[in-house]
């Protein structure tokens, strides 16, 4: 039997997103602004927890119906048949998001929705679930529009973009669905070589490497799904087996990163290892603006730092020239691509777009900027 789920992503990878999801077996995979509708069977969202490269979550729907106030909203979150899908036993939690609704206090909300599915639990069962903000095994998400309310039942639980493995944290991580999708929207094929010469975290080598060898992003982590009374284990350890056997030996790749900060190539070091993938992957500490090109062509690609603190936007407006100045002397026939959320970069790089993106990271507007680094000028 089919059902309806709802995958939101970072702002801006939603036509990609469309994409996977089609690529993976979703019906009828429709675009909305932060995320994309779906349609499929449970083996279905299954296979997007485990694949998806983009998605954030998978968000299965319940309900949902026409509101004026809060009462509204407790009638349409009583209705489900919660204990159905989940047991007195099992924790819970709701998340309130909502867009123009006219409802005063989300906390109210969010406090009516828990209180109409512990009631359905009292009429149906007798005992009532209790609450674990930090770690529940259920999480239950409404989304309210000016006068509608949409309910959903969360099957990933963990966000996607946490895959299972990383251990070492930078200040402003690029969130690893991110990543995926600035590596898709590069066009970076895994025969290439790929760069990335302010690696962090190493969040771009490990979704590359990721890719260059199959590896299903979900496989070192579980699922909210296998907490819900219909979870199918067969079909479920099925997607694992095929996934486990599609995976190609960790070998050394053409992927290189690098950064002028030790701390930063450590944290990298460390994290390839959580995944696995420290032997694929070539790394050491260099200075951007001295590296060379480990190949005639390929992508570079960079999410350099950007100010947001007093002090750095002098340092910065300093920097980006000289970057400009490096793409130029030393990437000739590369594709460069820098992901920034300042808008001074732009015109201090001094280097002329080919493409601009506009992307989400969070709240921050921010762009990928495209530059084809060609044999003579590439000023404006």
């Amino acid at each position: 039997m089919s059902e309806q789920f709802f995958s939101p992503c970072p702002r801006g990878l939603e036509p990609l997103l469309v994409e996977e999801l089609g690529a993976l077996g979703a019906h009828a995979p429709q675009a909305v602004p932060g995320g994309v509708a779906f349609g499929g069977d449970w083996t279905t969202c299954y296979r997007v927890n485990l694949e998806s490269r983009l998605a954030t979550r998978v968000l299965w729907r319940v309900a949902g119906g026409r509101y004026r106030s809060e009462e509204d909203i407790y009638r349409i979150a009583y209705a489900p048949t919660w204990a159905k899908w989940f047991t007195a036993d099992d924790t819970l939690r709701v998340y309130v998001t909502a867009k123009q609704s006219p409802l005063k206090s989300l906390e109210f909300v969010t406090l009516r929705i828990k209180d109409a599915v512990c009631d359905h639990f009292r009429t149906v069962a007798g005992r009532r679930p209790s609450v674990d903000t930090a770690n529940p095994a259920v999480r239950i998400h409404a989304f309210l529009t000016r006068d509608a309310v949409t309910l959903y039942v969360d099957t990933s639980g963990d966000p996607l973009y946490r895959r299972g493995f990383k251990r070492a944290a930078v200040e402003a991580p690029l969130k690893e669905n991110l990543a995926a999708g600035i590596l898709r929207l590069t066009g970076w094929q895994p025969d290439e070589a790929l760069v990335d010469p302010m690696c962090g975290s190493g969040t771009f080598l490990i979704e590359a490497a990721q890719i260059a060898l199959d590896i299903a992003p979900g496989l070192g982590r579980s699922f909210g799904f296998e907490r819900l009374r219909q979870f199918d284990r067969a079909a479920w350890a099925a997607l694992r087996t095929a996934a486990e056997e599609r995976r190609k030996p960790v070998r050394r790749l053409a992927i290189y990163g690098s950064d002028i900060v030790g701390e930063q190539v450590r944290r990298a070091r460390v994290n390839l290892e959580a995944a696995g993938l420290a032997e694929g992957v070539y790394l050491d500490r260099a200075d951007v603006l001295e590296r060379v090109a480990p190949a005639p062509e390929g992508v570079l690609v960079t999410n350099p730092p950007y100010g947001v603190r007093i002090g750095e936007a002098e340092e910065l407006a300093a920097f980006y020239p000289k970057l400009g100045d490096a793409l130029k002397k030393h990437w000739s026939g590369w594709r460069c691509y820098v992901f920034s959320g300042d808008p001074a970069l732009p015109k201090l790089v001094g280097l002329k777009a080919s493409k601009r993106t506009p992307l989400y990271n969070g709240a921050l507007e921010c762009r990928l900027f495209e530059y084809r680094m060609v044999a003579g000028s590439n000023r404006p």
